[in-house]
């Protein structure tokens, strides 16, 4: 029998009773659920290493990103989660213990224990038009680029000056060089060694991953891994359109039986959310976590550390997933987009806006900018949602708490709120 190598260790064991008539959940549970699987709500429930660790697991994806407005997205997405969070800890788990590697067109970190099943979808990225463009373009540079790996162990696509390299026009790099780095690394043969900046330095793939998990998983086994990754990212989610996720063409006809085996599997179980169109899925071992909440009870594992939300808000980076603009507005009636590529008479708000969470809910944004030079948080705007009182003391302590934590986290002196309208909130930051 084919070892299960990356069976997620945030999927426990699954309960015996199967469920396939849908379970029929309020508004609110959903939104704390969902809240409290990517481990925002009640608030803050890890600390140190060891809490960093399991909220990359709970997260199932950490989106990377090159900006710095005010930090790193996926260090402000744990920032949001882990009471002590700093950024050597995430650097030490991924690039120094190796238990994390990143990969891929949408750029996420995941759980090395998963690779088995990713190196299916590294080799069927092959097939991808614009893989078999490069490699018909560009054979003869990868062919040397993997000789180079192979003899200098590291190496960054500035190792090589454009003068001796070809020009491209391509989003992935201006040098042919680049191009077949980043080949060979989404084909599977070279992975991320560490970063300097945000400057990718490759080695190949057996000096990076345990040998133990060079290998792949089987096909059938590695799509029901994906499906289940899917929901749980979601939290409460769809099965579909999986095209993309599994980087195969698929009909929706074997996508509704995807769907019935993994119910009847117990694997997933079906809900029906109060106001939302359509059925939706969980995973069938979060079914009592969802009991728990509609009874207006807290698992107690999700118990905080210390604040709650009510006490201090969580800052959400631009990218967090909670926010994806879908269920941004689905589950939280909230409009959320990213100002950062908009020309300046369409930002309507910010560009860095941040939203912010307050109970259970999504209470309004704030725009910052991190001023290292000066020691200085820059607010340069908040505007709250309907229903968010800014005459609430609750509110503006709690408001103040987290923008204060959010200052130390960056290893700021001050608050510069001069720009802030709303003198109650200017006052209270």
């Amino acid at each position: 029998m084919r070892p299960q190598y990356g069976r997620p260790t945030n999927v426990p064991d699954l309960p015996r009773a199967s469920v396939t008539e849908p379970i029929h959940i309020s508004n609110r549970t959903a939104r704390r659920f969902i809240l409290a699987k990517q481990g925002l709500w009640p608030g803050r429930r890890s600390s140190g290493l060891r809490g960093t660790r399991a909220t990359m697991i709970a997260c199932e994806h950490v989106q990377l990103d090159p900006l710095v407005i005010v930090a790193r997205s996926h260090d402000l997405l744990l920032h949001a989660r882990v009471n002590d969070y700093r950024p050597e800890l995430f650097h030490r788990l991924v690039y120094e213990k190796r238990e994390f590697f990143d990969w891929g067109g949408w750029l996420a970190v995941r759980p090395m224990i998963e690779l088995p099943y990713w190196r299916v979808i590294m080799r069927r990225n092959r097939a991808l038009p614009r893989m078999q463009a490069i490699l018909e373009y560009h054979a003869a540079t990868i062919d040397a680029m993997r000789a180079v790996l192979h003899e200098r162990g590291t190496v960054s696509s500035r190792d090589f000056a454009a003068a001796d390299t070809r020009a491209v026009v391509s989003y992935r790099g201006s040098k042919d060089t680049s191009l077949a780095l980043y080949y060979l690394w989404r084909t599977g043969e070279a992975m991320t060694h560490h970063r300097e900046g945000f400057e990718r330095v490759y080695a190949l793939t057996e000096a990076v991953a345990p040998a133990h998990l060079l290998v792949e998983a089987g096909e059938a086994e590695t799509e029901r891994f994906l499906l289940r990754k899917q929901i749980a990212f979601a939290g409460i989610g769809r099965l579909g359109p999986l095209r993309p996720l599994l980087h195969r063409p698929i009909a929706r006809a074997e996508e509704a039986a995807f769907a019935k085996e993994m119910v009847e599997a117990n694997e997933l179980a079906p809900v029906e959310v109060e106001g939302w169109a359509g059925r939706f899925f969980v995973l069938a071992s979060d079914v009592a976590a969802l009991d728990t909440l509609d009874a207006d009870r807290v698992p107690r594992a999700w118990m905080p550390l210390g604040a709650t939300t009510e006490e201090e808000v969580l800052l959400l980076s631009p990218l967090d997933p909670v926010i994806e603009r879908a269920r941004a507005k689905g589950v939280f009636g909230f409009e959320y987009v990213w100002e950062i590529y908009k020309r300046a008479d369409l930002v309507q708000y910010g560009r860095f806006t941040m939203p912010i969470v307050w109970e259970d809910r999504l209470a309004g944004r704030i725009d910052l900018k991190a001023d290292r030079r000066a020691g200085v948080l820059v607010v340069n705007g908040i505007w709250l949602e309907r229903g968010a009182d800014r005459g609430s003391k609750r509110f503006r302590d709690a408001l103040r708490a987290g923008v204060r934590h959010l200052m130390r986290f960056l290893e700021l002196d001050r608050i510069d709120a001069t720009a802030v309208t709303d003198p109650r909130l200017r006052r209270a930051l």
